[in-house]
C-alpha cells in the first residue's frame, strides 16, 4: 500500500471526539462532588484528632503496664494502617479536585476512581478485623474474672463478642460509605447515564 492510499484513508476515518459536558451539567456534577470532598477532609481531621484522644484516654486510666503496652501498639499499628489508605484516598481527593472534568470520559474515569475507592474502603474496614480481635484477646486475658470461666463458657462468650463485633463493623462501615459518599456518588451516576443518553 502506498503512501497516498494511506493518507486518504486516514483522512476519510471518522473519529468522533469526546462529548463535552455543558455548563449545566458541570454544575449539577459540582455539588455532589463537593459534598464528597468536604466529607474526606471532615473524615480525615476526625481521625487526626481521634487517634491521640485515644493515646491519651489510655494512660489516664490506670491499667496495668502490660495491658497499656498491648494497646498502644495496637492503636499504633493501627495508625499505620489509617495512614496507608489514606494516602489512597487523598490521590481521589485530589482527582476530585481537578477542574477539567469537561468530558464525558473524564467523568467515566472519575466514576472508576470511585468504585476503585470503594474497594480501599471495604478493604480498610476487612483490614481491623486482626485488630479487633486482637483488642477482644487482649481484653478478655485482661479480665480476672474471664480466668474463672470453664473453656466452653470461655469460648462461646468470645466467639459471641468477636461475631457481634464485626456484624457492628460491617454494617457500620457500610452506613458510613453510603451516607458520605455512596448517595453523591449515585447522583453523579445518574448524570452520567442521562448525557449517555443525550
Amino acid at each position: 500500500m502506498d503512501l497516498d492510499n494511506i493518507k486518504s484513508l486516514w483522512h476519510k476515518e471518522d473519529v468522533s471526539e469526546t462529548p463535552e459536558i455543558s455548563p449545566e451539567k458541570q454544575r449539577q456534577i459540582h455539588n455532589p462532588l463537593e459534598r464528597i470532598r468536604k466529607n474526606m477532609r471532615y473524615e480525615f481531621w476526625s481521625t487526626i484528632v481521634l487517634l491521640p484522644i485515644i493515646l491519651v484516654v489510655i494512660w489516664l486510666f490506670p491499667i496495668p503496664f502490660r495491658f497499656r503496652l498491648y494497646i498502644d501498639v495496637l492503636v499504633a499499628s493501627m495508625a499505620l494502617v489509617t495512614a496507608f489508605f489514606f494516602s489512597k484516598f487523598f490521590k481521589l481527593y485530589k482527582e476530585i479536585s481537578n477542574p477539567t472534568l469537561g468530558t464525558l470520559d473524564s467523568l467515566k474515569d472519575l466514576l472508576h476512581q470511585f468504585e476503585l475507592n470503594k474497594q480501599y474502603y471495604l478493604s480498610f474496614y476487612l483490614s481491623f478485623v486482626p485488630f479487633f480481635v486482637c483488642e477482644i484477646i487482649i481484653i478478655t486475658e485482661s479480665i480476672p474474672y474471664t480466668h474463672e470461666y470453664t473453656d466452653g463458657l470461655l469460648a462461646f462468650k468470645f466467639l459471641l463478642s468477636i461475631l457481634f463485633g464485626l456484624f457492628v463493623l460491617y454494617f457500620a462501615g457500610n452506613w458510613w460509605f453510603k451516607h458520605f459518599y455512596g448517595k453523591y456518588i449515585n447522583k453523579i451516576e445518574k448524570l452520567v447515564d442521562e448525557m449517555k443518553q443525550d
